[in-house]
C-alpha cells in the first residue's frame, strides 16, 4: 500500500466532512462572546473615542481644578523667585566684598551662601513634587468622575466600547464622543453643585 502524504489526509478528511475547513489550516481562533457578537450584528459596531485632555481643558470642573492648581503654582513660584533673588544678592555681596574680608569671615559667608543654596534647591524640589502630586490627584479625581459619565454616555448611545484617544491609531471623526462626555460631565457637576 502506498503512503498518503499528510496534507493528502487532511484533504480527504475535509472532503468527507470529518474535519472543518479551519482545522485544515491550524487551530481556530476563539469565537467572540455570544452577547458581543449579537450586539455587534444587531446594532452595528458602535465604538466611541474620547480625548481625556480635551475633557480636562474644556469641562467646567476641569477648568476650575486647573485654575486652582495654577493659583497654587503662582504662590509657590513667587516664593521660589523671592528666595532666588535673595540668593543672587548674597552671591553678589560675596563676590564684591569677599576679597576685602578676612579668610574666616569669607568662609563663614560662603557657608551661609551654600546652606541657603541647598535650602533653595530643596524648596524648589519640594514645590515641584507637591505640584506634581496635586496634579495627579486632580487627574485621578476627574478620571473617576468622568468614568461614570462615560458609562452613562455609552449606555444612552448604545456603544459597545468607548476608548481613550491616545490608544487609537485611527478613528473616523464621527467616532469622537468627547463633546458628549464634556456636556454630560458639566451637567453632572452642575447638579452636584446645586445639592
Amino acid at each position: 500500500m502506498r503512503a498518503v502524504p499528510r496534507y493528502g489526509l487532511m484533504v480527504i478528511a475535509f472532503a468527507l466532512g470529518v474535519v472543518a475547513p479551519a482545522a485544515a489550516q491550524g487551530p481556530a481562533p476563539a469565537p467572540a462572546a455570544p452577547a458581543v457578537r449579537a450586539a455587534a450584528t444587531e446594532e452595528g459596531h458602535r465604538v466611541g473615542v474620547f480625548d481625556m485632555q480635551r475633557v480636562l481643558v474644556k469641562s467646567t470642573s476641569g477648568m476650575a481644578a486647573r485654575e486652582s492648581l495654577e493659583r497654587e503654582r503662582a504662590v509657590m513660584l513667587k516664593d521660589v523667585d523671592g528666595k532666588r533673588v535673595e540668593l543672587e544678592k548674597l552671591r553678589e555681596e560675596l563676590d564684591k566684598k569677599g576679597p576685602l574680608m578676612t579668610a574666616e569671615a569669607r568662609r563663614e559667608r560662603e557657608d551661609v551662601f551654600e546652606r541657603k543654596r541647598r535650602d533653595f534647591a530643596r524648596l524648589r524640589d519640594d514645590y515641584t513634587k507637591e505640584l506634581e502630586k496635586k496634579e495627579q490627584e486632580l487627574l485621578r479625581r476627574v478620571l473617576r468622575e468622568v468614568q461614570g459619565v462615560i458609562q452613562q454616555v455609552a449606555s444612552k448611545g448604545r456603544y459597545l466600547v468607548i476608548i481613550e484617544k491616545q490608544y487609537v491609531a485611527y478613528m473616523a471623526p464621527n467616532a469622537d464622543v468627547t463633546d458628549d462626555i464634556i456636556r454630560a460631565y458639566d451637567q453632572e457637576s452642575a447638579a452636584k453643585g446645586k445639592k
